[in-house]
């Protein structure tokens, strides 16, 4: 282990940080996500520092493959967007680049400094940026051109103990980003490190926290909680502390064993396939509360909008794109045995103003239910 030493403020040279070498954290670089390999190259030549960060460094260091590489860097938005044709600047707060590659986007970060209030694109280092961060084990820097990996608050030991640790106090940080209640029981469902006692307090005390969080905000985070391959254990922590009623309240009021398989089943097949399409993951939630449609409801036609109302009153407030609900609508008939074309009331090829009314076309078929 390497140590990196900075001074004070009297000059006073002090220990800022552990440098672990590839002998202790195991970690390749060949196990980093090529493009992003190359965008730290770019800027490194560039003259700037670049790490990968968060949670691709956790999950390396579990011998996971992680689903995105974050990045972190001393250049600014313009200064990164100069280097990459490919880049675009998004954010209002906080200024970040996205970097688009065919099958993926890759987010490029300034180091974040530490300005009273959160003012938006207040720039720092690297040892600024790592107090902004949420839990130790999403504070690591890991750096592919050196091997090597930056610890400054004792992550790497935590990861290695399997603890979680907020590097927030708990009555600031659930206060300040509420949508970290939700953040917290993914990282430990995800991580299968245990949820310390007063974590637990915390999170069942400051869970009214998330009526504040943006609609947005919870949609994409559900979205993320079907996608990573552990919705049934992170659904089970957020009935146990008093949060999925925060998020999809009508689907907390129906807990049943049914959502509890769909759920189960899901998982498998995120684990086999990371592929597993948006509108199945709405599918496998919705799925056992769906009431077949009446005969009389397909032969009026009106049988495909009665199923896509239920299911955006089940999953309300949260809202994915229509067209996302629209195609678990049509797995559920699928599942019935009903084929179904989606109406062209959202295809652009149907022109505005056109008198023609969008129809829906349906054909009995003898196709499996896709969860049972």
């Amino acid at each position: 282990m390497l140590i990196r030493y900075g001074t004070n403020e009297k000059g006073k040279r002090v220990k800022l940080a552990n440098i672990y070498t590839i002998d202790e954290h195991g970690i390749t670089t060949a196990m980093i996500d090529s493009d992003a390999l190359q965008i730290i190259k770019r800027l490194r030549h560039a003259g700037f520092n670049a790490y990968v960060v968060g949670g691709a460094v956790r999950d390396l260091l579990l011998k996971k493959i992680p689903k995105d590489f974050d990045l972190a860097t001393d250049a600014h938005p313009r200064q990164i967007k100069k280097l990459f044709w490919n880049a675009k600047i998004i954010g209002k707060r906080f200024r970040l680049v996205h970097i688009q590659f065919n099958n993926k986007i890759i987010e490029v970060s300034t180091f974040r400094g530490l300005s009273p209030g959160d003012e938006q694109n207040t720039f720092g280092t690297m040892e600024d940026d790592v107090k902004r961060r949420d839990f130790s084990f999403n504070a690591l820097y890991y750096s592919p051109v050196e091997e090597q990996l930056i610890d400054y608050i004792g992550g790497f030991e935590d990861v290695r103990q399997g603890r979680i640790r907020s590097l927030i106090p708990l009555d600031v940080t659930f206060r300040e980003d509420p949508v970290r209640l939700i953040r917290t029981v993914k990282y430990a469902a995800t991580t299968g490190f245990q949820l310390p006692g007063k974590i637990k307090k915390a999170l069942k005390k400051y869970s009214p926290e998330l009526e504040r969080a943006a609609v947005s905000r919870l949609t994409e985070e559900l979205m993320k909680i079907l996608a990573c391959g552990n919705s049934e254990q992170i659904f089970n922590y957020c009935i146990e502390y008093n949060m999925l009623k925060y998020i999809v309240p009508v689907i907390n009021a129906r807990i049943t064993d049914e959502l509890m398989k769909s759920l189960s089943v899901l998982d498998s097949e995120v684990r086999k396939n990371q592929g597993v399409k948006r509108e199945y993951m709405i599918y496998a939630l919705t799925r056992s509360y769906m009431v077949p449609p009446t005969t009389a409801m397909l032969k009026s036609k009106t049988a495909f909008r009665e199923m896509f109302k239920a299911v955006k009153d089940l999953i309300a407030p949260l809202t994915p794109p229509n067209i996302e609900v629209e195609k678990a609508v049509v797995l559920y008939f699928k599942e019935l045995g009903i084929s179904i074309k989606i109406p062209n009331a959202h295809n652009p090829k149907n022109k505005r103003g056109s008198r023609r009314k969008p129809k829906t076309q349906y054909k009995r078929t003898n196709v499996p239910s896709d969860l049972n």
